[in-house]
């Protein structure tokens, strides 16, 4: 099997990208290496994915010549401008490029592919926005609150009209706040159990009583591969791919600091726009679709966060002294 993986130096994609490998695929995998966050983090990604059996593209999804994609059998589409905080403003143009033009491409140049078995679109639980109700279902009506979330859904959407109008074997997968180790620097848990460990402060937005719905990076590989073989989907399919966790981040906070044995430095701030109150995905069509079905409950997930923490510290300092 041939898997071509978008974004795949980042969290999601490397992490895809490596079970392929482990399971005796060929792997060729596409990055822009873009400074959403730091380079030296993207390139340790790209350094455990060495093999023979894998092909790194360093290029821009709108400018590569996508006949590279020939003979693939399955596209893990995991590229995209990530960050809800982010993608107001002046910067909402990158989230178009990337996030709606690059997955239009990636659409537009197998619609007519003899080898495609399967197209996997990473969506997420940002189109949902204010949800008219938890757990949400795949079925009700997404509202996004940010501009991220709308470029998201309209990458839905275009896999829903290929899918429909010209039979190209896709399907979306909404993740549920991915963490665990790898996890990107700017989000919350790596940015919160860093914080535990060297005793600098961590900004919270809000009270803190807003509610997530978090969901374990293996978790996500797993849903990925069965999303990739699975008979029981129908074209142009969204799936919920949620934890289930449904913890407020203040209570997030509290096993942080029991794991990490300490006091945490907790600064309160404003709330962020854009931000919901809560997030929660039912789970029940991705359990009949896919077979699939978390198994990483929250404390294990920090735990096993915090423990690739300090073995990285090296690299962490580092970026500490801008020295990456």
């Amino acid at each position: 099997m041939k898997a071509f993986v978008t974004g795949v130096a980042g969290f999601v994609g490397s992490s895809i990208a490596r079970r392929l490998l482990g399971h005796g695929a060929e792997v060729v995998g596409i990055d822009s290496l873009n400074p959403s966050y730091a380079r030296v983090l993207k390139c340790a990604n790209l350094k455990s994915l060495r093999s023979k059996a894998f092909t790194f593209v360093p290029a821009d999804l709108n400018d590569v010549d996508l006949g590279i994609l020939d003979d693939v059998d399955v596209i893990y589409h995991q590229a995209g401008q990530p960050g809800v905080r982010s993608s107001w403003g002046s910067e909402f143009e990158s989230y178009v490029r990337n996030n709606v033009q690059a997955t239009q491409r990636l659409l537009e140049a197998v619609r007519d592919s003899s080898s495609l078995q399967r197209f996997v679109y990473a969506s997420s639980s940002s189109v949902y926005g204010d949800a008219e109700r938890f757990p949400t279902l795949e079925a009700d009506l997404p509202r996004p609150m940010a501009p991220y979330g709308v470029t998201k859904l309209a990458g839905e959407h275009l896999v829903s009209l290929y899918a429909k109008n010209f039979g190209v074997p896709a399907l979306s997968l909404r993740y549920f706040t991915v963490y665990g180790p790898g996890q990107r620097p700017d989000m919350a848990f790596t940015r919160f159990l860093q914080a535990a460990l060297t005793g600098s402060e961590i900004t919270i937005f809000g009270s803190g009583e807003q509610i997530r719905d978090f969901t374990y990076i293996d978790d996500i590989v797993s849903a990925n591969l069965l999303a990739s073989t699975s008979d029981k989907t129908r074209p142009g399919d969204v799936v919920n791919v949620s934890g289930g966790s449904s913890i407020s981040v203040n209570d997030v906070l509290t096993i942080i600091a029991e794991l990490a044995g300490t006091e945490l430095n907790v600064q309160r701030v404003a709330r962020a726009d854009g931000d919901v109150a809560r997030t929660g995905g039912a789970c029940e069509y991705a359990a009949e679709v896919l077979g699939w079905q978390s198994t990483v409950t929250i404390r294990e997930g920090l735990k096993r966060q915090l423990e690739w923490l300090r073995s990285t510290q090296d690299v962490w300092t580092a970026l500490t002294l801008n020295k990456p």
